[in-house]
C-alpha cells in the first residue's frame, strides 16, 4: 500500500523534511536511482499473500465491479451484430454508451476519438478491438495522477485526515484502512474527531475492538481540534507508526462546517510538522457527478491529496473512477467493493481495468 520511500543524502530543510513515496503502482519499490532505501515500510511484505489469496482477492474485485461491467461490455458487444462496417452511427452509439457509464465528458470525446482513429485505419474490426483499446486507454488515464504518492514524514506518525459527507462510508473506510497497517506490523492510533455525533464515535471504537486498535475519544460537543490535540501528543508518547483520523461527516456547501475543518488541518501541522501527511476524501461512487462537486469544494478547502471511492459494487457507472480520477487530478488511493475487509482495496489502475474489461462470464 506504501511500499519503501528513499531518504534524501543530502541535509533537508524544515520545508523539505517530508520525503515522497514514488511507487509505479500500489505495491511497487522504489526507483533505486539517485537514494538510498530505508526499509520503513508500512505495506504487507511483497510476496507474502499467496497465490490462492491474491486470485480470491482479484476474483472478488471483478464481482464487485460486475454491474458495471455486464451493463457496459454487453451493450459494446450489442454494438457490433449485424454490423459489417465501422460508421457514424455506431459511434454514436458508442457515445451513448460510454456517457452512460459515467465516463465523463472529456474522457468520451477522447475515446471516441481514439476508437474512430482506428476505424479509419481499418483496425477496429469488432468488439475486442474497441474493448482493448478503451482498455489501454483507461489504464492510461488513470495513471496520471496515481504518480502522485502519499508523502511519509521523516520520523515521527504518519497522520492521516479522513473527510466526506454522511453516508459516504467513511468510518468504515477507516477502519479498513487501518486494518491495512495492522496488518503490515505497524502500530495505529484511530482518533474519533467526530464529536457532533455520538454514534460515529461508537461506530469507530467497535472497529477500533474488532481490529485490535485503541481509539482516542471524548464525550459529544467537545471541540474536535482538542480531541485530535490531545491524540496526537499521544501517538507520539506511544512511537505510533500511523494515526488516522475520523473527522464529523458534513455537507461540502456548509461553509462554517468546512471552515472547522481547515482549523483542525491547523491544529495538527502545529502539534506534528507537516500533519496531516494526507488528506484523504471519501466519496460515495454512486452518486455520479455530484462526487465530483463535493470533491472540488472540499478541495479548494483543505487540499484534497488522496480519494478512497466506495460502493463501486453498488453501480453500473464504475466510469465514475475515469472521470474523478481525470477532473480532479488526485490520485485514488481505496476502492471498496464489497462489505468484507478485504473489499477495500489499493487502487491500481492495471488491476481495475483488467477487472472493468475482463470476460462477462
Amino acid at each position: 500500500m506504501l511500499g519503501w520511500f528513499r531518504k534524501n543524502k543530502k541535509q533537508v530543510s524544515p520545508s523539505e523534511s517530508e520525503v515522497s513515496l514514488e511507487t509505479e503502482s500500489s505495491h511497487s519499490i522504489i526507483n533505486k536511482e539517485g537514494g538510498e532505501l530505508e526499509p520503513r515500510d508500512l505495506s504487507p511484505e511483497k510476496g507474502s499473500e499467496d497465490p490462492v489469496s491474491r486470485g480470491s482477492l482479484a476474483s472478488r474485485l471483478k464481482r464487485g465491479l460486475s454491474r458495471t461491467r455486464e451493463s457496459f461490455l454487453k451493450k459494446i458487444d450489442d454494438l457490433f451484430l449485424g454490423r459489417k462496417k465501422i460508421d457514424q452511427d455506431l459511434l454514436d452509439e458508442l457515445e451513448e454508451i460510454l456517457i452512460t457509464a459515467d465516463l465523463g465528458v472529456k474522457t468520451v470525446e477522447d475515446l471516441l476519438e481514439a476508437a474512430r482513429s482506428l476505424a479509419d485505419r481499418d483496425e477496429l474490426a469488432d468488439s475486442s478491438a474497441l474493448k482493448k483499446i478503451l482498455r489501454d486507454k483507461v489504464v492510461e488515464y488513470l495513471s496520471v495522477a496515481q504518480n502522485k504518492a502519499m508523502a511519509l514524514p521523516d520520523s515521527g506518525p504518519f497522520v492521516i485526515m479522513v473527510l466526506g459527507v454522511n453516508g459516504v462510508g467513511k468510518t468504515t473506510s477507516i477502519g479498513k484502512i487501518a486494518h491495512k497497517f495492522v496488518a503490515s506490523g505497524q502500530s495505529v492510533l484511530l482518533v474519533a474527531a467526530d464529536t457532533f455525533r455520538a454514534a460515529a464515535t461508537e461506530q469507530l471504537q467497535v472497529w477500533g475492538e474488532r481490529i485490535g486498535v485503541e481509539v482516542v475519544a471524548r464525550e459529544s460537543g467537545v471541540d474536535p481540534s482538542s480531541v485530535i490535540y490531545d491524540a496526537l501528543e499521544s501517538a507520539r508518547g506511544r512511537t505510533s507508526d500511523v494515526v488516522i483520523v475520523d473527522t464529523a461527516g458534513r455537507m461540502h456547501t456548509k461553509v462554517n462546517l468546512v471552515e472547522e475543518l481547515r482549523k483542525i488541518k491547523r491544529v495538527m501541522g502545529k502539534k506534528i510538522f507537516g500533519a496531516p501527511h494526507e488528506v484523504m476524501l471519501v466519496i460515495d461512487a454512486t452518486t455520479g457527478q455530484n462526487a465530483i462537486s463535493q470533491a472540488k469544494l472540499f478541495n479548494d478547502a483543505v487540499q484534497i491529496t488522496g480519494l478512497t471511492l466506495t460502493k463501486l459494487d453498488g453501480t453500473a457507472k464504475g466510469g465514475i473512477v475515469v472521470n474523478i480520477s481525470r477532473e480532479l487530478s488526485i490520485p485514488i488511493r481505496f476502492i471498496g467493493v464489497g462489505e468484507q475487509l478485504d473489499d477495500l482495496r489499493d487502487f491500481d489502475p492495471e488491476e481495475f481495468a483488467e477487472a472493468l474489461f475482463s470476460s462477462v462470464n
